[in-house]
Order: structure tokens, then C-alpha cells, then sequence
């Protein structure tokens, strides 16, 4: 099962694609789509469209999750993060691809252990469980999205079989 991880961000979106068998957690690929701050708002969520489109066109993940955005002091830079949150949502899901949503604590706590984690600590916890990956910033925290999706992924399934009579 391939899982897609985005971490939405209006500037600089993270997306990170592991494959998932059993317990096992293979990184496959990741990056950041950016976009031109010099550019209109509607221009660069054009190009995120356009660049997530073309990312599930060639990957093409089963499941798609994706990080929760929290709400700052800057209403103006909160809404435009909802904008382009907007689209990372609506991309897979016009895809026909199921879009699930974690919290950061969330994403933090299955990936360090922590709720509280900072991003560093994020970054270094991706490399560990993913051989191979040597994703920074935006493309680990999608990544980390990615791990915390399978790990609910697995919990919720033996949750389900455990409830299961006999």
C-alpha cells in the first residue's frame, strides 16, 4: 500500500510517499512544491493544483493524509494556508484517493513519541524509520504525516479484527 504524507503550506508545500507492508515502512519518494510569492494567490494554487495532479498521476497512492493547520496570531497568512489547504485536500480527493487528516500533536506523538517534538527532532525521527530518505523540513513533516497515517492505518485494522466474534 503506497500512503501519500502532505504537509500544506501556501509557499511550500511537503509531500512524502511511503509503501507500507505489514509492520515494514519503505520511504519511496518525497520533495516540496513551491511556489512564487511574487505571484498571485489564485496563480499559486493554480501551480499546487497542477504540481499534486501531476504527483498522483505518477505515484498514484492508495491513501492520501494530510497535516491539520493550526490558526496564528496573522489572519491573513492563517487563511491563505486554508486556501492552499483547500487544494491539497481537493486534489487527491478528485483523484478518487481517501484523504485523511492528523493534528500536528498527532503526527508528533507516532513519529518521536512526543507530542511536543520540534521539527528537528521530526527530521531526524523520518530518517531513522525511513533508510534511505534524507527529506528536510516541509518534505519530512509530510513524511511524518505519511508514518502516522500508517500507524493509525494499523491500529484501527487490528482494532477491527480484535472486535470481530469469533
Amino acid at each position: 500500500m503506497k500512503l501519500l504524507g502532505l504537509d500544506p503550506g501556501l509557499r511550500f508545500t511537503g509531500w512524502g510517499l511511503i509503501e507500507v507492508q505489514g509492520n515494514r515502512l519503505r520511504h519511496v519518494a518525497d520533495g516540496v512544491i513551491a511556489t512564487d510569492s511574487a505571484c498571485a494567490v489564485p496563480a499559486r494554487l493554480c501551480v499546487l493544483h497542477d504540481a499534486l495532479t501531476a504527483l498522483l498521476i505518477l505515484h498514484r497512492p492508495d491513501e492520501a493524509a494530510v497535516e491539520e493547520t493550526y490558526v496564528n496570531r496573522n489572519g491573513a497568512a492563517t487563511l491563505k494556508l486554508g486556501y492552499a489547504r483547500g487544494v491539497v485536500l481537493l486534489a487527491p480527493a478528485r483523484a478518487g484517493i481517501p484523504v485523511i487528516e492528523y493534528g500536528a500533536k498527532s503526527v508528533k506523538l507516532s513519529v518521536v513519541g512526543t507530542g511536543n517534538a520540534e521539527k528537528a527532532q521530526v527530521a531526524d525521527m523520518v530518517r531513522r524509520l525511513l533508510p534511505g530518505s534524507l527529506a528536510r523540513a516541509d518534505a519530512a513533516d509530510a513524511l511524518a504525516v505519511a508514518i502516522c497515517h500508517a500507524h493509525h492505518r494499523s491500529s484501527r485494522a487490528a482494532w477491527a479484527r480484535a472486535s470481530v466474534p469469533a
